[in-house]
Formats: structure tokens, sequence, C-alpha cells
């Protein structure tokens, strides 16, 4: 991209994707950060990676000037018109894409994907909550422009963290576009074999924690009739998060009744999480909360019809592709599942309006729609 005459440089942060921060395990926000920090290159831009961390574990990304930490405190202390209370980066804009933002002298640009902290508490993490919610609400403040992913957040980021709606953009998160192909058959049945998977599961993806509601989903799967349940397997793909002692312990408590239940928690792979979407009959997404939803629009690409909550963001992210449940309701997603499973015409539908759904969310389209923030901004 060209902007004033010159290539636009960009810092973009990177800790969220960064192995030895996470562990290996991306959450939607580092498939974000991850999914811009290859696409805006093909979009002219030049690319900073910036990490908050110790140098010695960053792969992804160069250090930021100071730690997360060191630079919240100097933003709390002194003022921002005060010689050096500014981080300097040698770019012509920062985009924060996660919570981490601090005091810059140059323009700023924050993707926040929800307001959860704020907005439901109840199901965050206890710790420090009340002092990281305040952090972040005045974070949110110094962004000089704010990208959300769907229509629905914009409400809850006026409201939670007192942004001006006039300074924020909707960018839908995407999918990559080589998912909308489907991948080498030989090496999804090897996936699969490696984890004890057969084809036609039910499928759901997500980090476990109260608000994804995957306890309504298991309740769910273990009302259908056992002549279903025999032949088709429940996988659950993500880490355990906070909150979710008691999930996990239902988890295996099924598993050791004999139930057909797998939990797939250490699955960091991309291409090994896209074979198991190419092998699944029916992804469930039962959420109660969510900013986009990118496992939505990536079952989609995979040709994998859906049931999904008909709660916040996510009818607004399905387009109509996905059969809309009460996530409240494990009765009415139970039979969502099950119609999904046995009417043939129905899935041909929903898988045909999901792929055109996904060929509309592209991680490409979100860095080309990024950029042109990026340019506004500095134009103004």
């Amino acid at each position: 991209m060209d902007v004033r005459g010159v290539t636009l440089k960009v810092g973009v942060s990177a800790t969220t994707t960064e192995p030895g921060l996470t562990g290996g395990h991306l959450d939607g926000i580092g498939v974000y950060s991850r999914a811009l920090l290859r696409e805006l290159p093909r979009e002219g831009v030049t690319v900073d990676a910036r990490s908050f961390g110790p140098a010695a574990q960053l792969t992804v990304g160069r250090p930021m000037p100071r730690s997360f930490p060191l630079a919240t405190m100097r933003d709390l202390v002194l003022p921002g018109a005060l010689p050096g209370a500014r981080e300097h980066l040698d770019v012509d804009l920062f985009h924060a894409t996660d919570y981490r933002i601090v005091r810059m002298d140059r323009p700023i640009v924050a993707t926040l994907h929800d307001a959860l902290p704020i907005a439901h508490p109840e199901w965050c993490n206890p710790r420090l909550r009340g002092l990281k919610n305040w952090l972040q609400a005045r974070a949110a403040r110094k962004a000089d422009h704010v990208i959300a992913h769907t229509r629905f957040t914009i409400a809850e980021l006026v409201q939670c963290f007192g942004v001006d709606e006039r300074r924020i953009s909707v960018v839908p998160c995407g999918v990559d576009e080589e998912w909308l192909d489907a991948p080498d058959a030989a090496q999804v049945g090897a996936t699969l074999a490696q984890h004890g998977l057969r084809p036609g599961y039910f499928l759901t993806v997500g980090t476990l924690q109260p608000r994804k509601n995957i306890g309504a989903l298991l309740q769910a799967y273990l009302g259908l009739p056992a002549s279903v349940r025999a032949q088709r397997q429940l996988v659950i793909v993500g880490a355990a998060g906070a909150r979710s002692e008691e999930l996990v312990a239902r988890i295996k408590a099924a598993q050791q009744n004999g139930e057909n239940v797998v939990w797939l928690s250490r699955l960091t792979s991309s291409e090994a999480l896209r074979h198991v979407y190419a092998g699944a009959g029916v992804f469930v997404f039962p959420t109660l909360y969510e900013g986009f939803g990118i496992p939505v629009v990536e079952a989609f690409a995979s040709g994998v019809p859906v049931v999904a909550s008909n709660a916040t963001s996510v009818p607004e992210v399905s387009g109509g592709a996905a059969i809309e449940v009460d996530p409240m309701s494990s009765a009415a997603i139970g039979a969502a599942m099950l119609e999904l499973a046995r009417d043939e015409a129905l899935r041909d539908r929903c898988i045909a309006a999901g792929k055109a759904r996904a060929a509309g969310l592209t991680w490409r389209d979100t860095a080309r729609k990024t950029a042109a923030v990026y340019e506004a901004v500095l134009k103004n």
C-alpha cells in the first residue's frame, strides 16, 4: 500500500502468536493476529511484528521497547505530553491486535474483539479481574481507531469501553482461502486415524470455558438415541480454559462410562485442525457469547453443515447458512444435531450455503479491509 507517496510500515502485535508464550495453542485472537501477519504484506503493507515478552522466547516478532507491565505503569504515572512518556517504534502506525494497548508516539489502531470481561465478568477468570477490566477500558480509549469484527460488537464497545462509535470500523474475521478446497483425502484419513476418529462425527472447536457452553452440547449428545451415539462420536477440540474444571470432569466421566466422546486438548497444528473439520459430519457451536466465532466460518469452508447458537454475533456471522438454535436449550441443540445427521437434503442445502458464506469471508479480504482502515487513519 502507498500512503503519502511512501510504502506503509505498520507495527503489528504478535504476542498471541508466539509459541513460547502460548504453549503452541492459538486462541481466536492468535489465529486472527497470525493471519494479519501473513496476509498484510500481500496488500503492500510492510509489517514489523512486535511482541510483549522476553526476547529469548520470541520467534515471530521482535520485543516491544518495554514489557507490558512496565509500559502500563508508565501510562499510569507519567502524563502523555512528557518527553519519553510514549513508546516509540519506527513505524507509521501501530496495530494492537489484542488488548495490550499502551501510549505510543504513533497512531494506534486497536482491534477489540469483544467486551466479555466487562459485559460478563462471571464467565472470566476472577484473578485480578477488576483491575484488568479497568486497564482494558482505559487502554481502549488510547486508540485512535478501533476495529470490531461484527456490528453486534459495536454497541458493547461503546457501552463497556466508552469508545466513540465514530472511531469504530467493522472488519470481519475469515478463513484461509485454501480451506475452500477439500484437503488430500489420504492425509485426512491419516490424521483421523492418529486421533482415533471415525468420519461423520459431531464436532465442536473452542477453548473450554463457560461461555462456549460445551456442557450443554455434551448433555445434548448424551440425550441422542443410543444408535446415533454408537455411530457418531462427539469430538471436542480445545484446551481447558478458566473455570472449566467441572466440564472436564463431565467429559472424563462420559468417557469412563463408555460414551463415544473424544477430547483433543492439544491439537495445535492448523493443518491437523483442517483435517479434523474435513472428517466431521456435523459441526456444533452452542456458544453463549462471541465477538465473531471463527470456527463457524472454518466449518462452512470445510463443507460441514453447522448447528449454531442464535445468540450475540453468531447469526450475523452465519448469515442464515446454519441451523440456529437457542443455546440455553440442550433439547433444541440435540434436535438440530439429529436433523442434520439424518436429513440429507437439509445437509446439502446447509453445506452449499455455508460454502458460499465462507467464500466471502477470507483472511485475504480481512487484510485488505484492515489496510484500508490504516490508510483512512493516516489521512485524517
